[in-house]
């Protein structure tokens, strides 16, 4: 279980879940800090294309490993080429952007976030050499845990040094589901891989998520928005927040509403994904974004007030599809609600 339990970000604010769209990463973090000056978030830009995405960006973090880019994908490679150098540098570009955009805007947050995919996503999004998929050969994967352990060190070392803020670490873990029920297609398209079972992935996951919060002394996110994301298996990783979509809740199973449940009794945060991520036909007021939070505190026989105590407003997934002035509104949403949470509007 987490060895950090304290809450790292103020109470009453939102976050960003971590894309943004476009190409432009000072007008990215130039609308973050805008936005959502006390819980900022390092943008990610995937419409920058290879390097950009998830995985990429991740592995553009690893230590003495490197990635290539063959048809079917990122590949382990010898030596770091182009596609390896792209992704490095434009993490390092995002970095300066972002630095700037705080010394612009003048903030001055305790902390900010960034996201990086977790170590199950990460192995099964990069094949070996010989062409199977890094989470089959059980010592590649942890090789590649550590070296991204390895990797982070640096960045918050770098991101704490340029802002002068505390750093909340995100593991994005869109696969894990994936993974556990053996769904996962090998890198052919012919067959699956192997269901990886719930202990190794606890276990090894808990391994990254210590080695996280060892290094920056706060909680470690895990984000999941899959429409059933393993809670119990994230809690018991030692995870301190979990991100879910919180508008897929309403049709959840009991099963699944008992281990928010209890994540929120042993005081887990939870990052609930209330906003659109694209902008829907009516534009939504504040009361409708918020309806998924309030039905489910209501659900599980909570006070309304544990919003303000617990639980922090996102969009419900990345922004990258986002169009137009939705980037904004969607983020001045987010941070509203955070307000809401704490002070709720007469009505709620």
């Amino acid at each position: 279980m987490s060895g950090v339990t304290e809450q790292a970000w103020p109470h009453g604010v939102g976050t960003g879940i971590g894309s943004m769209p476009g190409t432009d990463a000072a007008e990215a973090a130039t609308i973050v800090f805008g936005e959502l000056p006390e819980f900022p978030h390092l943008p990610e830009l995937p419409d920058r294309g290879l390097g950009a995405d998830l995985v990429g960006r991740t592995a553009g973090l690893l230590v003495d490993l490197a990635v290539e880019v063959v048809p079917s994908g990122y590949r382990v490679t010898a030596r770091p080429g182009a596609h390896h150098r792209r992704a490095v540098d434009l993490l390092r570009w995002d970095v300066d952007a972002f630095s700037d955009a705080a010394d612009r805007a003048g903030a001055r947050p305790a902390v900010v976030k960034t996201q990086v995919a977790g170590p199950w996503s990460l192995s099964a999004g990069v094949e070996l050499a010989r062409g199977h998929r890094v989470l089959t050969d059980r010592g590649a994967t942890r090789d590649f845990a550590e070296s991204l352990l390895e990797g982070l060190s640096g960045h918050v070392a770098e991101l704490t040094q340029r802002t002068g803020a505390g750093v909340v670490v995100q593991l994005d873990e869109p696969s894990l589901p994936t993974v556990l029920a053996g769904a996962l297609p090998t890198p052919s398209g012919y067959g699956t891989v192997d269901a990886v079972p719930e202990p190794e992935a606890r276990e090894l996951l808990a391994t990254v998520v210590a080695g996280v919060e060892k290094l920056t002394g706060n909680p470690v996110i895990v984000h999941c928005c899959a429409s059933r994301p393993p809670v119990a298996l994230l809690r018991a990783a030692g995870a301190g927040a979990l991100a879910i979509d919180a508008t897929l809740l309403d049709g959840a199973p009991g099963s699944l509403l008992d281990e928010l449940g209890e994540a929120w009794d042993a005081g887990t945060e939870l990052l609930l994904g209330l906003v659109p991520a694209e902008a829907p036909a009516v534009p939504p007021g504040l009361r409708d974004v918020a309806g998924p939070a309030l039905r489910l505190v209501d659900r599980l026989g909570f006070n309304r007030s544990i919003l303000a105590e617990r639980a922090v407003p996102t969009p419900t997934c990345g922004l990258a599809g986002a169009r137009g002035e939705w980037v904004r509104r969607a983020l001045s949403l987010t941070r509203d609600l955070g307000k809401a949470f704490i002070e709720p509007p007469e009505g709620w």
